[in-house]
């Protein structure tokens, strides 16, 4: 990866396990750590975050070599990856820390951002109407070394083989055959 090329966008999609684990298989990722964002407390913890009361988001930062991959690539994969039609919750995770939300860092981030929410509502991949969030970026904190390519280390744990390893397939099967995005 070209260094001189690298950019980060951050966003959240429900429980980040499940958008980290995808995100890291892309080529042209460097990385996808999974952290909070969007909240009034400082340095957060998972367990404070569930209660809904800091106002922080499950987030996967992403850093990107923008000549391999592009915004609007990472936009097609987020936006498959989760329902933006569903209000604070993603399946049977509930609350506003599962909500659809991207941060943006200036101006003509927020107009791609919201140009990439216009075209996947043209797409019709979901039907209803998008609440996903712009909001500018403020601050990001990694979440506990715990949650770091969870899926990868816990496979067998429970919600993984039910809701994230499945989700990864489908997204394997997706974007592997359609060849848009090659996978590592």
């Amino acid at each position: 990866m070209d260094k001189n090329n690298l950019q980060q966008i951050t966003f959240g999609g429900g429980c980040f396990w499940c958008v980290e684990s995808c995100f890291n298989m892309l080529k042209g990722v460097e990385s996808a750590i999974s952290g909070y964002s969007g909240g009034h407390k400082d340095n957060p913890t998972y367990e404070e975050v569930c209660t809904g009361e800091t106002g922080h988001a499950e987030v996967v930062q992403i850093t990107y070599d923008s000549s391999l991959i592009s915004y609007e690539q990472l936009m097609d994969v987020f936006f498959f990856l989760h329902d933006p039609t569903q209000l604070n919750r993603q399946g049977n995770d509930i609350g506003t820390q599962y909500r659809s939300v991207i941060y943006y860092k200036d101006e003509a981030e927020k107009a791609k951002a919201e140009e990439s929410i216009k075209t996947s509502q043209e797409s019709n991949r979901w039907s209803g109407t998008y609440v996903t969030e712009i909001s500018p970026f403020e601050k990001f904190w990694a979440a506990e070394q715990y949650h770091q390519g969870y899926y990868n280390e816990n496979p067998t744990q429970p919600y993984c083989s039910a809701i994230v390893g499945p989700k990864i397939q489908k997204f394997k099967k997706h974007f592997g055959e359609l060849g848009m995005l090659e996978l590592n």
